[in-house]
């Protein structure tokens, strides 16, 4: 029978002769909710259109001040949905004026019933003019609320975590945060990845380095001293635990969800890991968010393309859709954000293998030039230092580091035939360094076996489970892990990996 292309198959339009009664459901459903009330982002974006309109706006205010001696108050609100606020006139004479000047400004929150009119103002369309204001809450006293109408410091909104997205810094990270994982489930929806919830507990270390947080009920019976011990009595017997065995927080989802890519083809997993590692720093979080593909019948190459691809689309979609925010980090954070992101999807990556990079960190010139903590030598893992030199003083763009040696890298990966080093890619970026590391998995059972002795000291039977997606119609596949906040550091230019997290954990801090 002679192959079909994809542009031999007509597809079947629903109607009711092919599905009674479902083609009208498909367009019957127009949904319940509907907003009493116009978001901010809307307005602005309408522009002169909207003049003359009765609009319902509600929000908090960013600034709020009289003027005319007290014949009127300018009140800027926002609500979230975009960066810039929405300028509303309020003249004395209009329902909840004084409760509107007494409301202690910055941070109350407020209905506006008024009048959309062209706005005399630079910089501005449109404002509304107020016929009806009401407070819905107030800040009873401005001189304790911690985010008054002022600049404050990064370790300062960390401290009121809890009120930060009021701030101009951390609204625009969430928007962009929200925007790259809008992002990452359009990119690979597009291209056919099914989307897996893989499990937050588990009893299997991925990465085999041990720094896991333990899931366990035992210790609720500390006080009454009924933790159950072995029968030498030097060790908690966790048989008697809730799962029956030592359980985890995941370091990652990438086992569990291989074994759906060698059965469903190309899969996905996004969601929260958990690192118990005692890494007080800019870059590291207890807590952080993980996308993990999986591609089968593939090797490193398509991997690295994979991760090439991803990166350039989240940057094309936080440009298409984040532009203000953007515009903001470019002035404030970082100058010359859009240039770098533009520059990124403008241009492959670079492409170098781990030993050429080993020596070409140790060139004269360039040793000079870094003043490096550490001179690497072949076996190393590289430092940040030595990943944001190679991407920020050589090639002052992305690169990809491959074929690592086998003793920095996890069991998992591919053994390359030299026998010394695996299949194993690391994407490097400017301000960031590490950004997506991935490989080729290594899909022979006896190599598999031999590697997780070797690099873990387990017993293989501990992977059992694992081993079996070789043991039963193996395939070559490849994935990689992208550190989602690592990610949006990179879109904003943010310095601190806690300053793109809604709530950041890092040790000795679980705040909140």
């Amino acid at each position: 029978m002679e192959a079909l292309s994809i542009n031999d198959v007509t597809p079947v339009a629903i109607d009711d002769a092919t599905a009674p009664g479902l083609a009208q459901h498909k367009t019957a459903i127009q949904g319940l909710f509907k907003r009493r009330r116009v978001r901010v982002k809307e307005l602005l974006a309408a522009g002169l259109s909207t003049v003359g309109h009765t609009v319902t706006v509600k929000g908090w205010a960013k600034t709020l001040r009289e003027a005319g001696a007290g014949a009127f108050a300018f009140l800027e609100l926002n609500d979230g949905s975009c960066f810039t606020g929405l300028q509303i006139v309020v003249a004395k004479d209009v329902p909840g004026f004084e409760a509107l000047i007494n409301s202690g400004g910055t941070g109350a929150s407020f209905c506006v019933v008024g009048t959309v009119v062209e706005s005399p103002a630079k910089g501005q369309l449109i404002e509304v003019k107020a016929t009806e204001v009401t407070l819905y809450g107030d800040v009873a006293d401005p001189s304790t609320y911690a985010l008054s109408k002022k600049r404050h410091t990064l370790e300062h909104l960390r401290e009121h975590a809890h009120l930060r997205p009021r701030s101009n810094i951390h609204s625009a990270a969430m928007r962009v945060r929200n925007a790259m994982a809008q992002a990452t489930h359009s990119f690979f929806n597009e291209r056919g990845f099914l989307y897996i919830h893989t499990p937050l507990i588990t009893a299997s270390d991925c990465e085999g380095a041990g720094e896991m947080f333990a899931v366990t009920t035992l210790f609720n019976h500390v006080k009454d001293g009924n933790v159950p011990k072995t029968a030498d009595n030097k060790a908690i017997d966790f048989s008697k635990d809730f799962f029956g065995k030592p359980s985890y927080l995941t370091v990652s989802g990438q086992l569990n969800v291989e074994t759906h890519c060698c059965a469903l083809s190309d899969c996905y997993t996004f969601g929260p890991t958990f690192r118990a590692e005692n890494s007080n720093t800019a870059r590291h979080l207890a807590e952080f968010w993980m996308i993990e593909p999986e591609i089968a019948f593939a090797d490193l190459s398509d991997d690295i393309d994979l991760a090439e691809d991803y990166l350039k689309y989240c940057a094309q979609y936080a440009l298409d859709n984040c532009a203000e925010d953007l515009a903001f980090f470019d002035k404030n954070v970082e100058k010359g954000l859009l240039e770098r992101l533009q520059s990124t999807i403008a241009s492959p990556f670079v492409r170098l293998s781990y030993t050429d990079a080993i020596e070409l960190i140790n060139k004269p010139e360039n040793l000079k030039k870094g003043k490096f903590e550490k001179k690497p030598k072949w076996g190393d893992d590289l430092g940040s230092e030595h990943e944001r030199f190679i991407t920020e003083q050589i090639y002052k763009k992305p690169v990809v580091l491959y074929d690592y040696p086998k003793e920095i890298k996890a069991f998992y990966m591919r053994l390359n035939d030299d026998g010394k080093t695996v299949a194993a890619a690391d994407v490097l970026v400017p301000k960031i360094g590490e950004i997506i590391g991935g490989s080729q998995r290594e899909e022979r059972l006896d190599v598999l076996e031999a590697r997780i002795k070797e690099a873990t000291g387990h017993d293989p039977a501990e992977y059992g489970w694992y081993c079996d997606l070789r043991r039963y119609g193996t395939v070559p596949h490849a994935g990689f892990g992208c550190g989602f906040e690592r990610l949006v550091r990179f879109v904003t230019g943010i310095e601190n990996i806690r300053d793109v997290i809604p709530f950041p954990r890092w040790p000795s801090n679980a705040s909140f």
